[in-house]
């Protein structure tokens, strides 16, 4: 399978650099997967996921919680505010985010308020799938 170049950025440190075969995106649109030669894209990110098949096949997972993603002909570079490897994200963790969210939500005025309820909802979702709590 083809591969392209990516990095994964966090504030502190770089979680990934290097050649993967595919990515799954967490847009704020929607999830969305790069594969080589993936068409110019820029979007803000949600609370999610990201899944990357690196050049050898493995998957990796690392949670990310804002930030923005883009793909180029140069290759895909999320730049996080927020990235945890999957490994490594705990249910405490992962209960102060649903707790900030939730803080968010009952704080948002009726314009915010949709798109909190999302982030609380998609916060909830990936705690059930890991089976956390």
């Amino acid at each position: 399978m083809a591969t392209f170049h990516f990095e994964l950025v966090a504030p502190d440190k770089v979680l990934f650099s290097g050649m993967a075969q595919a990515v799954l995106v967490p847009g704020n649109e929607g999830d969305f997967q790069v594969l080589s030669e993936h068409a110019p894209v820029m979007t803000s990110l949600r609370p999610g996921v990201v899944g990357i098949d690196d050049a050898q096949g493995k998957h990796v997972r690392v949670y990310v919680r804002g930030g923005f993603a883009d793909a180029s002909r140069h290759g895909v570079i999320i730049l996080a505010e927020t990235a945890i490897p999957f490994e490594d994200l705990s249910a405490d963790e992962l209960g102060q985010e649903i707790k900030n969210a939730e803080e968010d939500l009952a704080d948002a005025n009726e314009d915010q308020k949709r798109i909190a309820q999302e982030k609380l909802d998609r916060l909830r979702e990936l705690r059930d799938s890991m089976k956390l709590g």
